[in-house]
């Protein structure tokens, strides 16, 4: 069987179950859950996967880059049969045992792609997958009772910039491993796809945070905030270019960033308003 046959049933699955939970739930918070551990599973895998090097897969999907095509196999987890599971755990309180049970799934569908060679561990083990799971289940069930009973602390906080990161990283990433867009080289690593991805998953996460920055000043007027953006991004954008860094391919690459980056700051605006808006509707039932 084609590889990627096994990575679209991924895709598949996992795109039928959220749709499920949505309209089980039916509610903000079941997305913002999602989104949350989309973007923790995101800053762990760039951890292992982007710089510590940890597996890569075969979906056979991108073939004019092999790393892309890894890092494309490894969105298929972190982005979508991960974090829909954690999403379905949390919101339908599922005890420990299914934990066990899901954690256990995932170990076999692990050690399945092994054997079908469309998946290489180098120094990751099944048993490293099978005692994460349960941890990372887990804490989707403690972000939960934080959308459910929020404060405007730090879980407020973090769960923004963790969505903000899942949005982020998507959205700056994925262009670039289907249209080729751009490529960063600093020359961290000798594979180019490698140097690049690492090098966008550090620029998402800045980003990330300069958005959630951004949103919690009082701005007046407010749209200077947007003004400000745009030129921030264009800056760092020709930064990275004069010194060597970024290299883009399109003419609509610079575009699309700054664009992006306007989008952003308009959507984590929102998001920050409605995480913020379910203090009231719980301190206020009605």
């Amino acid at each position: 069987m084609h590889n990627s046959y096994w990575f679209f049933a991924l895709l598949i699955s996992s795109t039928i179950l959220f749709c499920f939970i949505l309209l089980k739930k039916r509610n903000t918070r079941t997305l913002f859950l999602y989104l949350t551990m989309v973007g923790f599973g995101y800053i762990i895998e760039t951890t292992i996967f982007n710089f510590l090097g940890s597996y890569d897969y075969n979906p056979n999907i991108i073939k004019r880059n092999s790393f892309y095509d890894s890092e494309l196999g490894a969105f298929f987890s972190n982005a979508l049969s991960l974090p829909v599971t954690a999403t379905l755990i949390a919101t339908f309180h599922l005890n420990w045992l299914w934990i066990i049970f899901f954690s256990g799934f995932f170990v076999g569908i692990e050690w399945l792609f092994l054997k079908l060679h469309i998946y290489t561990q180098h120094w990751w083990k099944l048993a490293y997958t099978g005692l994460g799971l349960p941890l990372y289940f887990s804490l989707a069930k403690v972000f939960y009772k934080w959308i459910l009973h929020p404060s405007r602390g730090f879980k407020h906080n973090l769960m923004l910039y963790l969505i903000t990161g899942s949005i982020s990283a998507s959205a700056h990433i994925l262009p670039m491993l289907f249209f080729l867009n751009r490529f960063y080289r600093p020359r961290w690593f000798e594979n180019v796809g490698k140097d690049s991805i690492a090098f966008s998953a550090i620029y998402y996460l800045c980003a990330s945070l300069f958005y959630c920055l951004m949103i919690k000043i009082n701005w007046k007027p407010k749209w200077f905030k947007y003004i400000l953006t745009g030129l921030f991004i264009y800056t760092v954008n020709q930064v990275l270019e004069k010194i060597g860094i970024l290299h883009s391919l399109v003419w609509w690459d610079q575009i699309y960033y700054i664009c992006l980056a306007l989008f952003l700051i308009f959507l984590v605006g929102v998001i920050d308003k409605r995480l913020s808006k379910q203090i009231v509707v719980d301190k206020n039932p009605s």
